[in-house]
């Protein structure tokens, strides 16, 4: 249990967003953050790259929504929904990203000692380029996030979960660094000044 937790349910994006749509997940955790305002027993929560340390959370959890990027084998940009027992299948479905495994441990810790989440729902993209460093969700990819965010609200609400839209005023911006993604698209170099190994702004020089 997650010391001072009052949560019961989790809305967690996994990923690495240094790997254009392996972010994906992150992504949408963000936007839904700071789109949307939630009750106390709600924890909205960007899990990127955590793998076992995340597993305090989800077995704090009764019921889990996930955002992700999966390999379904399906054209890019493709969503699917998957949920409860057939979660973890996808979660390590294939060894396409940094992350993937190591949720799949976590799930299977939390099912070890009959801590898993009651419910379990994975709302996932089907990526199209991984292969990127320093670049951003590929603009297909990155047009699905408003669709995903609807479809963790309705079952949200299905759920019996209060979700109130922010109002202008009110909307909370979860990244104020480098890695907002406006900010991130906006100074990445151009192809022709990027290093193609990976991104400049990301490179150590020196010593």
């Amino acid at each position: 249990m997650v010391e001072g937790s009052q949560f019961d349910t989790l809305i967690l994006g996994i990923g690495n967003v240094l790997w254009a749509d392996e972010g994906f997940g992150v992504r949408c955790v963000e936007a839904m953050n700071a789109t949307y305002a939630f009750p106390d027993n709600v924890r909205v929560m960007d899990g990127g790259t955590q793998g076992l340390y995340l597993l305090p959370y989800v077995e704090a959890a009764r019921r889990l929504v996930i955002f992700d990027a999966v390999d379904y084998g399906l054209e890019p940009g493709t969503l699917k929904l998957v949920e409860n027992a057939e979660v973890p299948k996808f979660m390590g479905a294939k060894k396409m990203s940094l992350h993937q495994t190591g949720f799949q441990e976590v799930l299977a810790c939390a099912d070890l000692v009959d801590h898993l989440p009651e419910e379990m729902v994975l709302i996932g993209v089907q990526p199209e380029e991984l292969e990127d460093y320093g670049g951003s969700l590929r603009p297909r990819i990155k047009a699905r996030i408003p669709e995903v965010l609807e479809i963790a609200v309705e079952r949200l609400v299905g759920w019996g979960i209060p979700v109130v839209a922010r109002g202008t005023g009110e909307t909370m911006r979860t990244e104020s660094g480098i890695l907002d993604i406006q900010r991130y698209e906006m100074e990445r170099p151009t192809e022709e000044q990027a290093c193609r190994l990976g991104d400049i702004r990301f490179l150590a020089t020196g010593v």
